[in-house]
C-alpha cells in the first residue's frame, strides 16, 4: 500500500461540494467512529500524516483530510470529529453529518470499539441510513481479545449487510487489511444493499407515505428515507441546509407538502408528537444495536467476569481526590526540579550569546543605544524568557501528555465533574484547568474540547486563575523568603511546600468561585450533561508524547510568548535609561501609580513590574530588581537572602509580600494568553473581559489583606 503525506487543511473548506480538486478518479473516503476507538491512528498510518491521537475523548474538533493510495484506487481521507450520533446535538456530530450528507463521500468507514461494540454500532447504523456504501471496522480487536470477548464478524457483516473488518490500529497488517477491503467496496457496481432499520409500525406507514415523493423530487442525490425522517422531526436548520444543497425547497412542492401532512396526521392519530419523534427513533437504534451485539458478541468462557478490570480505584470518592492531589505535587515537584538544571544551561547559553554580541557591536563601532536597544533590551529580555520559560515547559507538557496517554485525565475530569456541574460548568474543565499549570495559553486552546459555547468561555475566562509555571519561581521565592521560617531552597522547606500547596489549591478554589458567579451573572445558562467514556488504561507511547508535547504545546506556547518579548525588552531598557529630569522613565512610572498602588498593600514599583511584565511573568523579579536598584538592564539576585534584604530596605514586610503573592496568583493574563483567547473567541469584548475579571479579583484581594492586616497589626 503506497502513502502519501499530503494534507488539504484542518478545517471543512476544500472537501465539501464545488471545491474538489482532485482527479475525478480519485475517491473520497469518510472515515467516522465515536471519540477513543483509534479513528485518528488509523487515519494517520493510511495517511502518513500525524493527527493528534489520545486516550481521552475529544482530540478531534474538525475536519482532516489527507491523501492515500491503495492497490487500486487514490482516495482523499476525510477524518471526521469523533462523535456518538448524528442526531447534531454538539459541533463535533453537525460538521459529521453534514460532510456525510453534503460532503460528497463516495464511501463512509465507521470504526467501532470491539470491546464496547453496542455503543459504537449506534453511529453505524446512522451512517448506514445515509451514506450509499459503508465499511464497518471494528477496531481495538486486541483489546476485546484481553477482555475475552469472541466477535462473529461476518454474522455482523451479515446482519448489516455491509462488509465488516475487523483491525487493531497499531498493526500494520490490519491496515492493508483495511486498504484491501476499501478496494473491494469501492469496486462493487452498487451501493452495499444494507438492512433497513425497522421502526414502529406508525412511523413505518408515515414513511411509506412521504418517501415516493420525496424519491420523485430530489433524484437519489439524498437517500429518501433519512430525508422523510428529518423532515418528520422538524429540524429548521438542517431544513435549510437540505434546501440549499439540492436547490429547491421541498416544502414548496404541493404533493411533498400533502404527504408531510398526511403522515404527520397519521403520527398524531397513533400518540406519537414530533417532540417523541427523535426519542423513538434513538430507542430503535438501541435496541437494533443491542439485539446485534447479542448474535455476534460472546464470552470466551464461563468465568469472563473475572477477567474484566476491577473498579476503577481512581474514580471513587476514597481514593480519587487523594490521587490527585499526589499526582499533581508530583508534576510540580518533577517540573521545578527538573527545570532548574536545563533552565541554568540554557540561560549560561543564550548570556553567552548576548556577550558575542556585545563584542560583535563593540567592533563595529555601533552606537551605545544601539547596542542597548538590541542587545540589552531585546535580545536579554528574550534571552531571560525562553532560558526560565523554555525548561519547565518542556518538562511539564510531556508529563501532562502522558497522563493524557495513559488515561489519567478522564478519571480526573470525571471526579471534578460534579463540582464544575455545581459551579453551572463543565467537567471537561479539569482538563483544560490542569494544563493552565504549565501555560495558560495552552490550557485556553484546550477549551476547544468543551462542546457548549457558554462552557466553553467560562472555561477560557478563568483558565488563568490558576497559576502557570511562569509565576511559580516568584511564588516560590515569596513563600520562601517571608512565610517559610527559613531562607533555604523550598525543597527543604516542609512549611514551603505545604503553602504553595495551599496557595495552588486556594486558586483551584477560586477557579470553582469564579465558574460559579460567571454561570448566574453574564453567563447564565443550564450546565450541560456531561459524558465522557472512561478509555482503558494504556501504556503511552513515548515518541508520540515527545512530538505532541514539544511542538505542538511547548513550542507553539513559545513562539507566541517569543513574539512580545522582544518588542517588551526595547520598551523596558528604553524605560529604565530614558530620564525626566534626575529620575527615569520606569522610576518616574512607579512614582505616579504609587498612592494607587498604596490602596492594595502594594508599591508603584511592583505594580510597574508587573505592567512590563505583560509578555512573560518570568521577568517580573528582575524587573523589580532594575527598578530598586536603578540599573539599566535586568539582573537577577544572587541570592533569596540577598534578595530579601533588598526588599526589606524598600519598606517590604509580610503584608507587602502576602499582597505580592496575591497579586501574583491573580492579575492580567500575559500577552501570549490574551492573543490565544482573542484566536480563540475572536471577540475583543471577552478578551478584554478575561484582562480585567482576574485582575479586579486580584486588586480585591489585596485591598482585603492590607485593610485587615492594618486593622490587627
Amino acid at each position: 500500500m503506497g502513502l502519501t503525506r499530503n494534507s488539504t487543511g484542518r478545517q471543512a473548506a476544500g472537501i465539501f461540494p464545488g471545491t474538489r480538486d482532485a482527479s475525478a478518479q480519485e475517491k473520497r473516503i469518510a472515515l467516522a467512529g465515536n471519540p477513543n476507538v483509534g479513528k485518528s491512528t488509523l487515519f494517520n498510518a493510511l495517511t502518513g500524516m500525524k493527527q493528534h491521537t489520545g486516550n481521552w475523548p475529544g482530540k478531534t474538533v474538525s475536519v482532516a483530510a489527507g491523501h492515500c493510495r491503495s492497490t487500486l484506487h487514490s482516495c482523499l481521507l476525510v477524518d471526521l470529529p469523533g462523535t456518538y450520533s448524528l442526531m447534531a446535538h454538539s459541533p463535533e456530530e453537525e460538521i459529521a453529518r453534514d460532510f456525510l450528507c453534503f460532503g460528497g463521500a463516495d464511501a463512509a468507514v465507521v470504526v467501532c470499539d470491539a470491546s464496547c461494540l453496542e455503543r459504537s454500532l449506534n453511529l453505524a447504523l446512522q451512517t448506514l441510513e445515509l451514506v450509499p456504501r459503508v465499511l464497518i471496522c471494528v477496531n481495538l480487536m486486541d483489546e476485546a481479545e484481553r477482555r475475552r470477548l469472541r466477535l462473529n464478524l461476518p454474522r455482523l457483516s451479515s446482519a448489516l449487510g455491509v462488509p465488516v473488518i475487523g483491525t487493531s490500529a497499531h498493526n500494520r497488517t490490519s491496515v492493508r487489511d483495511l486498504a484491501e477491503a476499501l478496494d473491494l467496496l469501492m469496486e462493487h457496481p452498487q451501493a452495499s444493499l444494507a438492512r433497513p432499520l425497522s421502526y414502529p409500525a406508525p412511523l413505518e406507514a408515515a414513511l411509506q407515505l412521504l418517501e415516493p415523493q420525496l424519491r420523485r423530487q430530489i433524484g437519489g442525490r439524498l437517500p429518501e428515507r433519512w430525508l422523510a425522517l428529518r423532515l418528520l422531526e422538524g429540524d429548521p436548520e438542517l431544513e435549510e441546509k437540505i434546501s440549499a444543497f439540492l436547490g429547491l425547497h421541498l416544502s414548496a412542492d404541493p404533493a411533498v407538502q400533502s404527504a408531510l401532512e398526511d403522515a404527520g396526521n397519521l403520527l398524531k392519530a397513533a400518540g406519537i408528537p414530533r417532540e417523541q419523534l427523535q426519542d423513538i427513533v434513538t430507542a430503535a437504534l438501541f435496541q437494533r444495536a443491542e439485539a446485534l451485539c447479542r448474535e455476534t458478541v460472546s464470552p470466551l468462557s464461563p468465568d469472563t467476569q473475572k477477567n474484566f478490570p476491577p473498579r476503577d480505584l481512581l474514580t471513587s470518592r476514597a481514593f480519587g481526590y487523594p490521587f490527585m492531589l499526589l499526582l499533581l505535587a508530583l508534576v510540580f515537584w518533577l517540573t521545578l526540579a527538573g527545570a532548574n538544571l536545563p533552565s541554568r544551561l540554557l540561560s549560561d547559553l543564550l548570556f553567552g550569546i548576548q556577550d558575542l554580541l556585545t563584542c560583535f557591536f563593540i567592533r563595529i563601532h555601533a552606537p551605545a543605544w544601539l547596542h542597548g536597544v538590541l542587545v540589552l533590551g531585546a535580545y536579554r529580555v528574550l534571552a531571560w524568557v525562553v532560558s526560565v520559560m523554555l525548561p519547565p515547559m518542556a518538562v511539564f507538557f510531556p508529563l501532562f501528555t502522558l497522563l493524557e496517554d495513559a488515561g489519567f485525565l478522564p478519571r480526573i475530569a470525571y471526579n471534578l465533574d460534579h463540582a464544575f456541574q455545581r459551579c453551572g460548568s463543565c467537567g471537561k474543565q479539569a482538563l483544560t484547568m490542569c494544563m493552565g499549570f504549565g501555560c495558560n495559553a495552552a490550557g485556553v486552546t484546550g477549551c476547544r474540547i468543551i462542546d457548549s459555547p457558554r462552557e466553553r468561555l467560562i472555561a477560557i475566562l478563568t483558565n488563568s486563575l490558576v497559576p502557570c509555571n511562569g509565576r511559580f519561581p516568584m511564588l516560590i521565592a515569596l513563600i520562601t523568603m517571608f512565610f517559610a521560617g527559613n531562607g533555604g531552597g523550598l525543597s527543604s522547606s516542609l512549611s514551603g511546600a505545604l503553602l504553595l500547596t495551599g496557595a495552588v489549591l486556594f486558586s483551584v478554589g477560586m477557579t470553582f468561585s469564579a465558574s460559579w458567579l460567571l454561570s448566574r451573572t453574564i453567563l447564565k445558562g443550564l450546565p450541560s450533561f456531561f459524558t465522557l467514556e472512561l478509555p482503558p488504561y494504556r501504556k503511552p507511547r513515548l515518541g508520540k508524547v515527545l512530538i505532541r508535547s514539544v511542538f505542538d504545546r511547548t513550542l507553539f506556547v513559545l513562539g507566541r510568548a517569543v513574539c512580545t518579548a522582544a518588542p517588551a525588552g526595547i520598551l523596558i531598557w528604553l524605560m529604565a535609561n530614558l530620564s525626566l529630569g534626575s529620575s527615569s522613565l520606569l522610576n518616574c512610572c512607579a512614582g505616579f501609580l504609587d498612592p494607587f498602588a498604596s490602596l492594595f498593600g502594594l508599591d508603584g514599583v511592583i505594580l510597574m513590574a508587573f505592567i512590563l511584565g505583560f509578555p512573560a511573568n518570568e521577568i517580573v523579579i528582575p524587573i523589580l530588581l532594575m527598578a530598586y536598584l536603578g540599573q539599566g538592564i535586568l539582573s537577577e539576585p544572587e541570592s533569596l537572602p540577598a534578595l530579601k534584604e533588598l526588599l526589606a530596605g524598600q519598606g517590604w514586610t509580610w503584608v507587602t509580600a502576602a499582597c505580592t503573592l496575591a497579586f501574583s496568583l491573580f492579575h492580567w493574563p500575559c500577552s501570549t494568553t490574551l492573543i490565544t483567547i482573542y484566536h480563540e473567541t475572536k471577540s475583543l469584548r471577552w478578551t478584554l473581559l478575561s484582562f480585567a475579571f482576574p485582575t479586579a479579583l486580584g486588586l480585591i484581594l489585596c485591598f482585603l489583606i492590607s485593610r485587615t492586616a492594618g486593622l490587627f497589626f
